[in-house]
C-alpha cells in the first residue's frame, strides 16, 4: 500500500512540474519520458522511466530503447544508463523520477560527450584527412608532384602518339552529334 501512495503522489509533483513541458510525455501512470535537450539539438536523447510496483523502494526501469535514440552508439547509451543507475541507488526508497531527468538535464554535455552524430563523424573524418596530408606527408607529396609531373606528361604524351591511342574523349563529340539531330526534332514534336 505504500509503495502505492508514493507513486500517486509523485505521479501527481510530475504532472504539476512538468505540465506545459514539451520535453515531458507520461506514456501511462506508471511511464515517463523526457527529451534532454532542445528539439533538433543533435546531442538530445530521450529517458524513459517506468516504475515497478515496488517503486520506490526497489529501483525504477530506465531505458533509452526509444526511436529518437537511434542514432546515439550502444556505448554512448550504456554509460548514460550507468550514470543514470549511480544516481538510482543514492535515491532509492524516494521519489526519483523528477530527481532523475534533472539529473540527466544537468550533464547532458558529459553524457554525451563520446556522441557523434552522422553528421559530426562525417565531418571530422575530413577533417583528420585534410590534417593527416598537410601536416605529416606535404613536402614529400608536393616534391614528388612537381619533379615528375612535368616528365610524366611528356613522356605519356609521346606514349599515347607513338602506340596511335586515341586521345581521351574521342567519342564524346560523335554521342553529342548523334543525339542533337535526331532526337532533338522527335522531342519538340511531343
Amino acid at each position: 500500500m505504500g509503495a502505492n501512495e508514493d507513486q500517486e503522489m509523485e505521479l501527481e509533483a510530475l504532472r504539476s512540474i512538468y505540465e506545459g513541458d514539451e520535453s515531458f510525455r507520461e506514456l501511462s501512470p506508471v511511464s515517463f519520458q523526457y527529451r534532454i535537450g532542445e528539439n533538433g539539438d543533435p546531442k538530445a536523447f530521450l529517458i524513459e522511466i517506468s516504475w515497478t510496483e515496488t517503486y520506490p523502494q526497489t529501483p525504477p526501469i530506465i531505458s533509452m530503447n526509444a526511436f529518437f535514440n537511434n542514432t546515439i552508439s550502444p556505448a554512448v547509451k550504456q554509460s548514460i544508463l550507468a550514470r543514470l543507475q549511480e544516481a538510482v541507488d543514492v535515491n532509492l526508497g524516494t521519489a526519483m523520477t523528477y530527481t532523475l531527468f534533472e539529473f540527466a538535464k544537468d550533464n547532458k554535455d558529459q553524457f554525451m560527450e563520446n556522441h557523434h552524430p552522422v553528421h559530426a563523424t562525417t565531418s571530422i573524418n575530413n577533417i583528420i584527412t585534410v590534417e593527416t596530408p598537410n601536416s605529416v606527408l606535404p613536402s614529400k607529396k608536393k616534391e614528388k608532384k612537381e619533379q615528375l609531373s612535368k616528365a610524366q606528361k611528356r613522356k605519356l604524351a609521346d606514349k599515347t602518339d607513338h602506340k596511335g591511342e586515341l586521345p581521351r574523349g574521342w567519342n564524346w563529340v560523335d554521342v553529342v552529334k548523334h543525339v542533337s539531330p535526331t532526337h532533338l526534332p522527335s522531342t519538340s514534336t511531343c
